[in-house]
């Protein structure tokens, strides 16, 4: 049962990316991988300090050849962080996860745009 969000690099156009220059592939890979950490890291620093270990144990994970980034708890025994991202009927929820995916949404675009731009100079 392991907690975790996926940040996805433009994976429907991944037939297109095939005619695009290295440079600006590389460029997307950089953007994935800096929203992954930035996820990561807002993720450490608010969850709960009371949880044990899953400020340490929140992690990237990245497939298709660094196109998608898959952020969270991974392993089974971190499996309480779902009660803490969604709550019992006993206990509030105290998200981290999803409040710091929210946070890159709005900046990932504007990340993936000034990768691009540094490319293409």
């Amino acid at each position: 049962m392991a907690m975790t969000v996926e940040i996805q690099g433009l994976a429907r156009l991944r037939q297109q990316l095939e005619d695009v220059d290295q440079e600006v592939l590389a460029a997307i890979k950089r953007a994935v991988k800096e929203s992954a950490e930035a996820v990561t890291a807002d993720t450490k620093r608010d969850v709960p300090k009371a949880s044990g270990n899953l400020a340490e144990k929140v992690e990237p994970r990245y497939q298709d050849d660094g196109f998608t980034a898959t952020v969270g708890w991974h392993e089974d025994e971190e499996y309480y962080a779902r009660y803490l991202e969604a709550g019992t009927r006993r206990r509030p929820a105290r998200p981290s996860l999803g409040p710091a995916l929210e946070a890159e949404r709005g900046r990932y675009r504007g990340r993936l745009t000034e990768e691009v731009r540094r490319a293409l100079r």
